[in-house]
């Protein structure tokens, strides 16, 4: 049964359309950054840190696969968005900061909702 379940998942994710791949990984991250502050806020710091750690590579992959040939002053604002993440949650991490966590996670909600709109 797991192996019907995870051949589903896989189908679904590549059968997606590349805006609706970018508003997945982006709800993955924010799901992740939950459960992160969740986990600090019950004082579970090893926890806490892979969420983050998860997140931060969904954001690295979403930063790899930036084109700026291609995607001119839109992928360049989305590099520096991401890079901006990325230091944010690392220091997120290492200080134990709930209001960085919660940042990013406002930040990436915003640019959910605008990939939604597109990509629809």
């Amino acid at each position: 049964m797991n192996g019907d379940i995870r051949t589903y998942q896989e189908h679904a994710v590549a059968t997606q359309t590349r805006g609706r791949l970018v508003v997945l990984l982006y709800e993955g991250a924010i799901k992740f950054l939950e459960q992160a502050k969740r986990e600090l806020a019950a004082g579970n710091c090893v926890a806490k840190g892979r969420f983050i750690n998860k997140a931060l590579a969904i954001l690295n992959e979403l930063d790899a696969c930036l084109d700026v040939e291609i995607g001119g002053e839109v992928a360049a604002n989305l590099r520096g968005l991401y890079h901006f993440m990325i230091r944010h949650l690392s220091e997120a991490n290492t200080r134990r900061d709930p209001q960085r966590i919660q940042e990013v996670i406002d930040c990436l909600r915003d640019l959910n909702e605008g990939w939604k709109a597109i990509s629809e």
